[in-house]
């Protein structure tokens, strides 16, 4: 068995439209939210940080005081024309058919959830051995979809609120969940 990497994925703070689909829309994070950030990820172990070009990721990777590389691949999943919507304000028949397979059912002009899971794949193959990146939820669900198999539907059990950090140890042909902090 070849040696583990171990990945930290570290969820934004909580941004200044709490509870919508914010996807690729760029909204600033409040200062608790980066603040939040930087209290789960002190005492963690990185060489260097990666994030999310939007900036409720990269203003919260900033404030870690380390250089930072931003990565595109590491956006949340794209909800097309229900970007920036509220869940509550969307037809709930759609809403209910994107959640129960979000691959089928992607949002109108949005991503499928496989092309999430495949750019995230990619992502997470390129990073080096203990690397904190900071993203966002959908990022990190696809990341455990990749590296532990869990399907669109088992991802949404994993509570990941903002500012949440999950430690994996990936094998090459395995993962590990180690922890989740908040």
């Amino acid at each position: 068995m070849s040696a583990a990497r171990t990945v930290h994925l570290l969820r934004h703070g909580a941004t200044l439209r709490p509870g919508r689909l914010l996807g690729h829309r760029d909204v600033a994070v409040t200062p608790q939210g980066i603040a939040d950030c930087v209290r789960v990820a002190a005492g963690t172990a990185y060489t260097q940080v990666v994030s999310s070009d939007l900036s409720r990721a990269a203003d919260c990777a900033a404030a870690l005081g380390a250089p930072v590389h931003h990565d595109p691949r590491w956006r949340e999943l794209d909800f097309g024309a229900w970007d920036g919507d509220d869940p509550a304000t969307l037809p709930a028949d759609a809403l209910a058919a994107f959640w129960r397979d979000p691959d089928a059912n992607p949002p109108p002009q949005g991503e499928r959830w496989s092309a999430l899971v495949t750019r995230v794949t990619a992502a997470l193959a390129d990073l080096p051995e203990g690397v904190l990146v900071v993203t966002h939820g959908g990022a990190i669900r696809a990341a455990l979809a990749s590296a532990c198999g869990f399907d669109a539907q088992q991802v949404w059990a994993f509570d990941l609120p903002c500012a949440a950090l999950l430690t994996l140890r990936l094998w090459r042909d395995t993962a590990q969940v180690v922890g989740l902090r908040t």
